[in-house]
Parts: C-alpha cells; structure tokens; sequence
C-alpha cells in the first residue's frame, strides 16, 4: 500500500459530531485511507473513555458507508503517528479564525517534528460553524434536544451519557 495516498484526522471526538463527520467525509474522497485517529490527550476530561469514542465513530462510520476510513487510538505525539502509518497528510478541520491561529501553531510544530506530511485545513460547512463536542456537552446537560448536532445511531448513546438521569425523557 505504499502508493495508497494516506491522511489522518485527529481529534478527541468526545462526542463525535456532525461538524467531525462533515470534515471526516470530505477528507475520505480526498484520500485513498483516512485514519480518524483518536487522541489521548491528558489535559481535557473526556466524558467518554478512548475506546467508547472508538465505538462511537465506528458506528457512525458504518452508517455512512466509508469503507476508505478506519478509526485508531494513539497516545503520544501526532507526528510520530503519521510517520508511523506512512500519512502524508494531517486533516483538521476549521470553523473560525480563533481556530486557525491554533492549528496554524500546531502544523508548523508537527512540520518540524515531520516534514514527510503535510497539513490540510478544510473549513466547515456554514451549518456547521458553531458546532463542538462542548457545545453539544453544554446543550445536553440541560436535558436539550442534541438530534441536530449528532449522528441519529448515537444519539441514544450520547444522550444515557451525558443527560442527567432525573431530565432524561423516555
């Protein structure tokens, strides 16, 4: 496979969204491989542990018919990942230029630590902009309709985690 043109996208995906879906899809007809890579990152408290995430995406990945994406954990430094799978290519996505300035930061990094990848930045789509894995955390805390930020086969999923159980609606 190593002609195979291979991109990964990282993130923590916690929970996976439709803004992560949009950029994973897009990324899939760009690339012959895509790897939805989730990260360990020690900073953030995810709701959801590493392999439920991984569970998550496979299951939203299956609905989508992506047999070009695959999902994988890794904990340590990205660059050494994509070295590692042979990637030419880091995908992140974008929703405004307070995110730009971050990434940017982060590519120059992982070019430094990697230069035999290089980092794509795709802009979401404008339904999507104000979409975040906090968002949708924030939203459903309150006991919010969350079915217009999440894919439907993990909503249920979601909702038992992150809904406080004397809001939950039946």
């Amino acid at each position: 496979m190593s002609n195979s043109r291979i991109a990964v996208c990282p993130g923590s995906f916690d929970p996976v969204t439709f803004g992560h879906t949009d950029i994973i899809h897009r990324a899939s007809k760009l690339f012959d491989k895509v790897i939805v890579l989730v990260s360990v990152n020690a900073v953030k408290n995810p709701s959801f542990t590493t392999v439920e995430r991984v569970q998550l995406i496979n299951k939203v990945l299956d609905s989508l018919q992506l047999d070009n994406v695959v999902v994988d954990i890794w904990d340590g430094l990205l660059a050494d990942y994509v070295k590692q799978v042979g990637a030419v290519a880091i995908i992140k996505g974008l929703r405004a230029v307070s995110d730009f300035e971050y990434e940017f930061q982060m590519a120059l990094a992982n070019k430094i630590l990697y230069d035999g990848a290089e980092t794509v930045f795709l802009t979401t789509s404008a339904e999507n902009m104000y979409l975040s894995s906090s968002v949708v955390k924030q939203i459903a805390s309150f006991g919010g309709d969350i079915s217009h930020f999440v894919p439907g086969c993990i909503l249920r999923d979601i909702t038992e985690r992150l809904v406080p159980k004397e809001i939950q609606k039946n």
